[in-house]
């Protein structure tokens, strides 16, 4: 059975910023940000998966997600994601 709920993370090829998000239809979630669908992503266009975990429960999805946009869980992804993120350093 596979796993309902998704935290994940894109990157903005415009700016190189990232997004940090939670869904239940990953795909559709992408599309959406990519369509301008989502209003803190729009001007940030084109935006790419970069990581994406899932969870069976709502809840530790959600409690992912809030720790994802810590400082603390900020300087994890990065260290998580280093080898990924070097093609988008300036």
């Amino acid at each position: 059975m596979p796993l309902p709920y998704c935290v994940y993370v894109l990157n903005s090829l415009k700016d190189h910023k990232h997004y940090i998000g939670f869904t239940m239809n990953l795909e559709n979630r992408i599309v959406d940000h990519n369509e301008g669908k989502t209003t803190s992503t729009a001007p940030r266009r084109p935006l790419e998966l970069i990581y994406c975990e899932f969870h069976k429960s709502k809840e530790d999805a959600m409690r992912r997600e809030r720790y994802f946009k810590t400082t603390a869980g900020k300087k994890v992804l990065k260290l998580m994601l280093r080898e990924a993120l070097i093609k988008y350093k300036d």
